[in-house]
């Protein structure tokens, strides 16, 4: 990424003039400005633009933009300083990035709010908004760079000559208006509370990544939009179906579970369909099918992307018309189902290869939720761990409790098979503990008897390889850096460039080499470029303990 400062060319006058005139409309700083934001990005062709303004706690938050989605403001929460446009405020030049890196550490675009993605060549241009001085905020324009190699000499230096009337607005609109300061007050009161906790019934979860999964069934439960739950097998998705259910007003109707994968595709359609009388053999009586059974209520189809081509076309029809006919029958039967679907494949690879119908994924993809391993929340795995140890007590009327050795493995193990694998390897721990105190040695994995580790292996052994374009896990779906050409390697070693070697980079890089290769210290080291004298020597630098399966 090349950081250049602006210089010379007179910016053209029509746009300077009708910004001017907008500027003076109106005392709302912030209407006068977006429409100025607009014309601007009209004029110039802009792919985006906003505006960052100082706040009373002396951060940078969003006022205005145009070519931004919905919700972007909530993105633009800066600490002076803090990434480009933080740089921009400090300083006193104009800056021009001539095509942003998400893995710039300038470049702070966590939440989405900018929406540049790693294959788009966008180049941001960007100004600091002073009046006799004072800093006020920054303005910024987004634009095409789709080979890199355009100059925007005169877009930034026009950003320059309106970023002064602009500042001026601004601090006339906030003497005009002097409560806005209290209403940005409380604004900024309200981001910086602390979050609310959210429960749902049977699930453990104060990570923040599994508090916004239950944010997300909080809010859709009282809809009777159609929900897909995603994530690896043993994430717990029936769990989640049956908790946005119980949260729902149809929660004193129906709750019917199927498990697609489990039957052929001719018991499918009988099972959901139902069956006449004679409809083959073995067909004795009339059966009503899960659909006509959940009528009122919540159907859920596990493992939704194991059904075959043929079926997902009636599906589809049920789901478009609500209605149906039994197997063997000629009578529509029609039904008033919530659907709640799930799987833990990757729907859209399946689309780009014909594998599942496009036409079925938008139906059934209205909001979807995102179920993550258990590696990703191992501050849940304590709690999770002593909620299924208390079962088994209660259950079998002994008295075991952990203590902090075994709790610490439990914590750094990679669980593969995520919660189900953990519910397993505590009864089964339980199950043969000796004493009533289970340790670190009470677990197989530190007597190289855990049959996971060896399975978890195999399923890595091809983790060396750079990736092929064909090789797309369900991870790719939930955005999760599964598939990663070999690095580059520079003389420190763990393939960076010397431009990017900051501790969190190489941290994270060693991190995701461990993850990749099974936390197996030597093909880690290999995928690196480095020696597994050098990688033991980086663990330890970054304090990175190893993980036991």
């Amino acid at each position: 990424m090349s950081h250049s400062l602006v210089n010379e060319s007179p910016p053209d006058f029509d746009v300077v003039t009708e910004v001017l005139k907008t500027l003076a409309s109106s005392r709302n700083a912030e209407q006068t400005l977006k429409r100025s934001l607009w014309f601007l990005s009209r004029a110039r062709g802009w792919r985006s633009a906003f505006i960052a303004v100082e706040q009373p706690d002396g951060k940078l938050g969003g006022l205005c933009s145009t070519g931004l989605s919905d919700g972007w403001q909530e993105g633009i929460r800066l600490p002076p300083g803090e990434g480009i446009v933080g740089r921009i405020h400090e300083s006193e030049s104009a800056v021009v990035v001539s095509e942003l890196d998400s893995s710039d550490p300038m470049f702070d675009d966590r939440t989405g709010a900018v929406g540049v993605l790693d294959a788009e060549r966008v180049a941001l241009l960007g100004t600091p908004i002073r009046h006799e001085g004072r800093p006020l905020g920054v303005l910024v324009a987004l634009c095409e760079n789709p080979d890199g190699k355009r100059i925007f000499t005169d877009d930034l230096q026009l950003l320059e000559v309106v970023a002064a009337p602009m500042g001026q607005a601004l601090l006339l609109d906030r003497e005009v208006n002097p409560n806005r300061k209290i209403v940005q007050e409380e604004i900024s009161r309200r981001r910086n509370a602390p979050p609310p906790v959210y429960q749902v019934d049977w699930a453990i979860g104060r990570s923040a990544s599994m508090q916004h999964v239950f944010e997300q069934v909080h809010q859709v439960a009282p809809a009777r939009t159609t929900v897909l739950l995603r994530g690896e097998s043993g994430t717990g998705k029936e769990l989640i179906a049956r908790a946005i259910y119980r949260l729902s007003p149809r929660k004193d109707q129906p709750f019917v579970s199927v498990n697609c994968a489990a039957l052929t595709e001719t018991l499918l359609e009988s099972e959901l369909f139902g069956h006449e009388k004679g409809a083959f053999t073995g067909a004795q009586t009339q059966r009503k099918g899960r659909f006509e059974l959940a009528h009122g209520g919540t159907l859920f189809l596990d493992e939704i992307g194991d059904i075959s081509p043929s079926f997902q076309a009636k599906l589809l029809r049920v789901l478009q018309e609500r209605e149906f006919e039994r197997v063997g029958g000629a009578t529509s039967v029609k039904v008033d189902v919530r659907l709640i679907v799930a799987t833990n494949r990757s729907l859209e690879q399946m689309v780009r290869e014909g594998e599942f119908r496009a036409d079925l994924y938008y139906r059934i993809n209205v909001v979807s939720i995102v179920l993550p391993p258990l590696r990703e929340r191992r501050e849940d795995i304590p709690e999770m761990a002593q909620y299924f140890l208390n079962r088994f007590n209660r259950e079998n009327g002994r008295a075991l409790h952990f203590n902090d050795e075994a709790l610490r493995v439990l914590s750094s193990c990679y669980w593969p098979g995520n919660v189900r694998e953990l519910e397993n390897c505590i009864e089964r721990t339980a199950t043969m503990a000796h004493h009533d105190t289970i340790g670190r040695c009470s677990f197989l994995c530190e007597i190289d008897r855990c049959l996971t580790k060896a399975l978890h292996y195999m399923e890595r052994e091809d983790a060396v390889r750079p990736a092929r374009s064909s090789d797309v896990t369900v991870s790719a779906a939930l955005n999760v850096p599964a598939r990663f050409g070999a690095p580059e390697r520079d003389a420190g070693g763990l393939g960076m460039h010397a431009g990017e070697r900051g501790p969190g980079d190489e941290r994270e890089r060693l991190l995701w080499a461990m993850e990749r290769c099974g936390w197996v210290q030597a093909k880690a080291a290999r995928l690196l470029g480095i020696t597994a004298r050098q990688i033991g020597y980086a663990l330890r630098k970054h304090g990175i303990e190893l993980r036991r399966f």
